[in-house]
């Protein structure tokens, strides 16, 4: 039986999109019995690795156990191995106490993940919380979660990873709306459309938007396969 490696973990940060918001998923920590340890202070979907296995394998491993959630956008971007990472005290003692194990310091590889929130299912201790206003979490969380949109920022100007947010139908508003929530910034309209309409991938639909309140917008859908044959001539979205 595979036993877990106390030195080296996987921490994956989970992000969705909702009513112009971008959220990151938190857990609830574990209360420990007969501890006073509070139970309510929230961290990332994380766990150490099992010695026989891949890390990618452990990524999605996690999040499976943790969150239920599975084949899903996940992508390695950074290494936190500080031997301070583990502080404050009450965090190790927690993680020492809920692991069984004699952990003193542990190397954790971290994941994005990019989930449409109508995909999702999730347990009890989970919260999609605005990633603009994360809380206090266990460890250096905090950090991993910074270090994450900042890739996330880079990336999605590169590649088509709105797409993996957007739900199988969207207008250009709610594109431009995810773009500006993950940038943190506000994009010219004109300019945004200008940009994004070319796009040999982007396939307008013969549907409407249903149920709003103002003028119903086209809809549109992303053609991976389209995308695969034409990424040769795409830069970059530059937005």
């Amino acid at each position: 039986m595979a036993t877990l490696n106390p030195h080296v973990s996987v921490d994956c940060v989970i992000f969705g999109f909702d009513s112009n918001k971008l959220k990151v998923l938190l857990i609830e920590r574990e209360k420990i019995a007969n501890n006073e340890l509070s139970g309510h202070k929230l961290k990332l979907p994380g766990n150490l690795i099992l010695d026989n296995e891949e890390l990618d394998d452990s990524a999605y491993r996690t999040l499976k156990e943790l969150t239920g959630l599975d084949n899903i956008f996940l992508k390695q971007f950074e290494v936190f191995g500080s031997p301070n990472r583990l502080s404050p005290i009450e965090d190790l003692i927690w993680l020492k106490t809920s692991s069984n194990i004699a952990v003193d310091r542990v190397v954790t590889i971290a994941y994005y993940s990019l989930i449409k929130l109508q995909d999702s299912n999730l347990t009890d201790k989970t919260i999609w919380h605005p990633v603009d206003n994360v809380p206090e979490l266990v460890f250096d969380h905090n950090t991993i979660v910074k270090k994450a949109l900042e890739a996330l920022q880079r990336e999605i100007r590169t590649e088509p990873l709105c797409f993996e947010l957007l739900p199988k139908k969207f207008t250009i508003r709610q594109m431009q709306n995810l773009y500006e929530a993950i940038l943190g910034e506000n994009l010219d309209n004109r300019n945004f459309r200008k940009k994004i309409m070319p796009l040999k991938f982007l396939i307008p639909l013969e549907e409407k938007e249903r149920g709003v309140s103002h003028k119903p917008a086209q809809l549109y859908k992303f053609d991976r396969k389209l995308y695969a044959r034409h990424r040769k001539e795409i830069s970059g979205f530059n937005l």
